[in-house]
């Protein structure tokens, strides 16, 4: 219970384990609040249920979260855009959709979502 206490009422969620079994139900996220699930990255291993992952995904890369997630894999979440598609502009989630990223490490997006965060505060 004390997982589901931490996760009802809030706005971000971060997993960040190597759970072998899905501990976070999608039944638990309010609307509008966002995943990021960035750990249980083998294709055995879930962190998320199957009705999370009914939200909208977004992963950095469609190929590596086909071969390495999980959690991906075997809810067969139907995936809404890469993170470089976000960051392009070119795929925009409804604003009050609850999302969740899936990420397996993909250190040129890291760097890149970095270096956006790093601009939007030099700039103010």
């Amino acid at each position: 219970m004390a997982i589901e206490s931490a996760v009802r009422g809030a706005d971000v969620i971060v997993t960040a384990t190597s759970a072998s079994e899905p501990f976070l139900k999608g039944a638990w996220l309010k609307p509008g609040a966002h995943v990021n699930a960035v750990g249980s990255a083998r294709p055995t291993w879930r962190e998320l249920d199957d009705e999370a992952m009914q939200n909208t995904v977004i992963v950095d890369s469609r190929e590596a979260v086909r071969k390495e997630s999980g959690d991906v894999i075997l809810s067969n979440a139907p995936i809404f855009a890469e993170a470089g598609e976000l960051f392009a502009g070119s795929k925009i989630p409804e604003r009050s959709a609850t999302t969740v990223f899936k990420s397996v490490g993909i250190a040129v997006e890291d760097i890149t979502a970095a270096r956006l965060v790093y601009d939007a505060i030099e700039s103010g």
